[in-house]
């Protein structure tokens, strides 16, 4: 391909990748993980630190990034999101770099930008203020700094900088420091002296970090209330993991909707199933170790953290298995399947399934223009509010943590903390999704036992399957000789978001 043009074509799908990653960036409002995020950003510098380490389950860069960001523009929405956006633009350095450093042929670094570009999960997780586009991002510094010291041995003090980064960026970033570790002790033994001085050097920086978060285990924070609920990995979990990895556009964003569109994914895996079974064949017929190490690199790459993810998964007594966690493989999977994708010797048959996967991206992006905007009920909370200040005096009872987290968010942004929520509890009849509570030490959400509640005017606020007198928690309220005088039940995905208004 002749460079310039090729230039060309990379700054047009570099354009599009950061298109794609803007798209409907506030389409929906923050979601309860995004709302402990901001959270936690509006601690002061002194208390952050302890806020996310009661936590437990995420290292704290992210958020001190975070409280930089928002100190900056504040808490707009759009600002919010535009945060993990750079993140995820500014990993477009890495890969470019890495494709250079494995001296791939400029049309396969096109095709793997292409494949990572619209990639579905990848745009969703680009657009959450969550860590995971940041783990993405120095994920691929730390593989690119990797293969340069892995093909030339130079940068190893880079290298252990980035990677300290990245395991403060999240836990998984780990797995990332763990396969380059085997890289080289399956490849380049040699240099394992080298790599081994890494991995300490990582850990021991690690360590303070590690201490505070085992110290607040101790004092009585239980893991298990945070990823208790997480199931360990069954063939449909990894299914859905392969899908994710070559979906376009499409991201389930609830178990209330499907996990795929399965008329764009399933031919996908086909077409790229097919790419990588011919380039196997082909490349056990043309062995060279040497040329072939940088290839098995970006499959250690690939597979030791889902490998690593699935034996903690089921010998550890919570599972950790997550397709967001496991942001950190699908570029170099991409890279792998771009490979193959080029590598196809048929010239027919190589052409038809580059074709085949741009039309069916095609295809993917026209159906995502069609879908009607998602409506989830704790997007219909914050009106909510509004609608109670509007209504009349009383405050606001909730009976679940996720309801109430978002109600006591929406509460501050619109200056009616004095007005809720309250958590009413022990109703007969009521459970809660126990993916989803307080942060360890926050309590601006009281919890009240439903009996001592007397109040002359009061809200209640839930999420059901229809706005029912005979159940609860409306009925408890009418039983106690509550009368409604104001009701709206909202239609949200699965079920209705409901405010009533009740006097005495």
């Amino acid at each position: 391909m002749n460079r310039k043009i090729g230039i060309i074509l990379t700054a047009i799908l570099c354009a599009m990748y950061i298109a794609a990653r803007f798209w409907r960036l506030t389409e929906s409002c923050l979601w309860f993980d995004e709302i402990f995020s901001v959270h936690a950003s509006t601690h002061s510098w002194n208390s952050i630190l302890a806020f996310v380490a009661q936590d437990l389950i995420h290292p704290p860069l992210f958020y001190l990034l975070l409280k930089l960001w928002t100190g900056i523009g504040g808490e707009d929405l759009y600002w919010l999101r535009l945060l993990p956006v750079i993140f995820s633009i500014a990993a477009l350095v890495p890969f470019l770099l890495l494709m250079r450093e494995l001296k791939q042929e400029r049309f396969v670094t096109l095709l793997a930008l292409f494949l990572i570009a619209f990639n579905g999960s990848l745009i969703k997780y680009a657009q959450e203020v969550r860590m995971y586009s940041l783990l993405m991002c120095i994920s691929l510094f730390s593989i690119w700094l990797f293969s340069r010291y892995f093909i030339k041995g130079k940068g190893l003090l880079p290298l252990i900088i980035i990677n300290i980064i990245m395991v403060y960026s999240h836990y998984f970033g780990w797995f990332v420091v763990v396969s380059e570790v085997a890289a080289i002790a399956i490849f380049q033994r040699i240099k394992i002296r080298a790599i081994l001085i890494m991995f300490g050097s990582t850990l021991l920086a690690f360590l303070p970090w590690a201490v505070v978060v085992i110290g607040y285990a101790r004092a009585g924070a239980e893991v298990g209330q945070n990823i208790g609920w997480m199931q360990k990995p069954m063939p449909a979990n990894i299914v859905q993991l392969i899908l994710s990895l070559v979906e376009p556009f499409y991201f389930a964003t609830s178990n209330a909707v499907p996990y795929s569109i399965y008329k764009v994914s399933l031919p996908t895996l086909l077409i790229v199933a097919t790419a990588l079974i011919l380039f196997c064949v082909k490349w056990n017929r043309n062995k060279t170790s040497s040329a072939s190490e940088p290839l098995w690199m970006l499959i250690i790459f690939a597979a030791m953290p889902v490998l690593i993810a699935f034996i903690a998964s089921w010998l550890m007594p919570y599972s950790i298995w997550g397709t967001r966690h496991l942001i950190v493989i699908f570029v170099p999977l991409a890279i792998i399947l771009a490979i193959s994708l080029c590598e196809v010797e048929q010239n027919k048959l190589r052409i038809s399934l580059l074709s085949l996967v741009v039309l069916f991206t095609g295809y993917a992006f026209f159906l995502t223009t069609q879908r009607e905007i998602t409506e989830y009920s704790w997007c219909i909370w914050e009106p909510d509010i509004v609608t109670a200040r509007e209504t009349g005096p009383g405050k606001i009872y909730v009976f679940e943590d996720l309801v109430g987290y978002h109600f006591w968010y929406a509460a501050k942004l619109h200056g009616m903390a004095d007005r809720g929520p309250i958590k009413a509890v022990n109703i007969d009849g009521l459970t809660e999704d126990k993916a989803y509570f307080l942060p360890r030490g926050f309590d601006d959400v009281q919890t009240i036992n439903v009996a001592e509640i007397n109040d002359e005017w009061l809200f209640i606020a839930y999420r059901a399957k229809e706005a029912d007198p005979t159940k609860q928690p409306l009925k408890t309220f009418l039983d106690r000789g509550y009368r409604i005088k104001y009701q709206r039940a909202d239609d949200a995905v699965a079920e209705k978001a409901i405010l009533v208004y009740l006097e005495k």
